[in-house]
């Protein structure tokens, strides 16, 4: 089962654009509220469980409540829990609810972004060539 989260900040929203001429252009954006939302999810091999969203940015207490809450409940003896090396998920309670569960824990190495085929910029160009 593989643990990764991603995140979302309203502050992203386009603040200008283009429109016909002549005429006002409308979007909508949550002014001056603005917010990050994560989600956090444990990935099975036929399934996504134990989906959660927080309202702001992962920290370590709301890593330890979502492993709590949502993910020692899905946990069968036997799983191997995966995640990557951020700080937050590091602390030694988050290892022993995995492990009284009866599943094992093992971290990702490092990441570098140079073994990404995405952060080579071949991926921008094959995205930019199919939208236009």
């Amino acid at each position: 089962m593989f643990i990764d989260e991603t995140w979302i900040k309203t502050n992203m929203a386009p603040q200008r654009g283009w429109g016909p001429c002549g005429k006002r252009l409308r979007g909508f954006a949550p002014h001056g509220h603005w917010r990050t939302l994560t989600f956090l999810g444990a990935l099975r091999l036929d399934r996504l469980a134990a989906p959660c969203v927080f309202d702001g940015p992962i920290n370590g207490e709301s890593f330890r409540a979502y492993v709590e809450q949502q993910l020692v409940p899905v946990l069968q003896p036997g799983d191997i829990v995966v995640m990557d090396n951020l700080g937050s998920h590091k602390s030694a309670a988050i290892r022993q609810m995995i492990r009284a569960a009866g599943a094992r824990l093992w971290y990702l190495p490092p990441y570098s972004p140079d073994l990404n085929p995405c952060m080579d910029g071949s991926c921008g160009s094959r995205v930019s060539d199919r939208v236009w």
